[in-house]
């Protein structure tokens, strides 16, 4: 009773005195009446927990038994049906990868983990930002900061269908995509119609546009023809007469018949109008005055006298705007160094594209050829542009980051034969890489099957008994410890659960306070019970 009432250390248990009354009485009639009793009701404490313990590495170490009985029973014939269907499986995803990299650019695994996978994962998937698309009204700055992916009209395209229609013939190919043609058709329907149509459908909306266009076609049709200098007087007198439809790229026309001329100086003076950065820039105009500044000092350049000496002022000159032009359109070196094979430009382009690249080597490949020595200088300096823009889709040197909307567009615009450049250029998806080695590895193991069959199930057998022997060390290792040092630290764990659930049952009200719990583990760890 004095512990109970002067101790200081909290209230006293109800009823604690006749419960320690009962729990010693107890513990003198088991004394009494055998000294194993109470190893006998320890264990009987800790048997449900030990059984539950040791339940789930035996069931484990049988399981691992049965694997390997099975695997010590299979035929020759078998390991051979596995090692071919798993490489004919693994070829077709190798082949469906690579067929969805070369069409889409990604890998469909990929794709279908990132999209699916992640927010089943609590992932939140990145959607990049929607491509920037301009009116008419939009200043020309906002223009020049942010990038675009809007579908250009091809200021030189003047193909008629008779030669779309021979170059059919010859190839078997389709020169143009629905895409690019059905956006022909809507231009020609914007031409050709106005709102008045639906009033009087027998009168043609014949207005500014329709005029531009006309005399345009008929400028570009003298120009094609050989009649050079009837063309750029017309093209001319129309940027006179309409100077606010830059939207048009006249002066693209412009700039090509004059390098056809070789008048330089008119080209330099167009350059110097059109070349603003308050304008938004083309393919045509960078590499344009990329060759007009290669012209003054390709005829002596030499890397190996370049490397010597160092590079002149006209040199850094000529070699800053060819990293200039590059950073706007990557592609279209490659084209002029002759590096990739040409086809008919599309009808349609899209700015800093593969399809603006085509469409402007198609028709300038021959000026950069004219010029000694520009196309060498060229292909001694264009690749030092992505030096200086190592996240090109990141940030920009001289012009934002290079769009990231641009393949999906030239895939639309472009012909399927064509292969599409792509920048930065991609390296292959983990997948196919995968894919393609686990074919190899499961075709090399069904042809030595074949050939080697015993040897290769003696192989097979050592392969999976050396996987499997890891387990079973951890699994014998398991149930030596749960035998040995776990049993023996189950006795005094046992005995003060079984000391709680003594006072709980002794204990008026059922229940039990901090106090009472003191004087369980007191009873447990005591001399005179132990």
């Amino acid at each position: 009773m004095a512990d109970s009432g002067g101790s200081g250390r909290g209230p006293p248990c109800p009823g604690a005195a006749a419960a320690l009354r009962r729990w010693e009485q107890l513990r003198r009639r088991v004394a009494a009446a055998a000294p194993w009793t109470r190893g006998l009701l320890a264990v009987a404490a800790g048997l449900g927990l030990f059984y539950v313990v040791l339940r789930v590495p035996l069931r484990l170490r049988d399981s691992l038994a049965a694997v390997t009985v099975f695997l010590s029973t299979l035929t020759p014939k078998f390991y051979f049906a596995l090692t071919v269907t798993s490489s004919f499986i693994s070829g077709l995803i190798f082949v469906f990868e690579w067929w969805h990299f070369r069409k889409y650019g990604t890998s469909f695994i990929e794709q279908v983990s990132v999209s699916h996978l992640r927010p089943l994962i609590g992932g939140a998937e990145n959607s990049p930002p929607a491509p920037a698309a301009f009116s008419a009204g939009e200043s020309e700055t906002s223009r020049q900061n942010m990038p675009e992916c809007k579908v250009w009209r091809n200021p030189l395209n003047l193909f008629r269908g008779a030669e779309y229609s021979r170059y059919m013939w010859v190839t078997g190919k389709e020169p143009l995509t629905y895409y690019d043609m059905n956006l022909s058709a809507q231009d020609h329907q914007n031409f050709f119609t106005c709102d008045t149509d639906a009033l009087r459908p027998s009168d043609t909306g014949r207005d500014t546009n329709v005029l531009v266009y006309v005399k345009r076609r008929l400028a570009m049709c003298a120009r094609k023809l050989g009649r050079i200098r009837e063309a750029v007087k017309m093209m001319r007198d129309l940027m006179k007469e309409f100077p606010l439809l830059s939207m048009l790229n006249i002066h693209e026309n412009l700039l090509e018949a004059l390098l056809e001329l070789q008048a330089y100086a008119d080209v330099q003076a167009v350059l110097a109008k059109y070349d603003d950065i308050s304008l938004p820039k083309s393919a045509a105009i960078c590499y344009t005055a990329a060759l007009l500044k290669a012209r003054a000092v390709s005829e002596r350049f030499s890397p190996e006298t370049a490397s010597k000496r160092g590079l002149s002022t006209a040199e850094i000159n000529a070699v800053e705007a060819i990293h200039r032009a590059v950073e706007f359109n990557p592609h279209v070196p490659k084209y002029l160094l002759e590096m990739k094979s040409l086809v008919l430009p599309p009808e349609h382009i899209l700015k800093r594209g593969d399809s603006e690249a085509v469409a402007y080597a198609f028709f300038h490949l021959q000026h950069w050829k004219r010029i000694e020595g520009a196309l060498n200088l060229l292909h001694c300096t264009w690749e030092g542009t992505f030096r200086m823009i190592p996240y090109p889709l990141e940030k920009g040197h001289l012009f934002y980051p290079y769009p990231s909307c641009t393949e999906t567009a030239d895939r639309e615009l472009l012909p399927t034969f064509h292969e599409v450049s792509v920048y930065p250029q991609k390296e292959l998806p983990f997948f196919i890489h995968f894919t393609a080695g686990l074919c190899s590895f499961s075709a090399m193991l069904a042809l030595l099957t074949h050939q080697f069959p015993e040897l290769m199930v003696i192989f097979a057998k050592a392969c999976s008994g050396t996987l499997l022997s890891p387990l079973n060390s951890i699994m014998e290792n398991i149930k030596v410890f749960l035998l040995s040092s776990f049993w023996h630290q189950m006795t005094p764990v046992s005995l003060e659960m079984l000391s709680m659930i003594v006072l709980v049952s002794l204990t008026p009200g059922g229940y039990l306070t901090p106090a009472c719990v003191g004087q369980g583990r007191k009873l447990c760890s005591s001399d005179s019970y132990l």
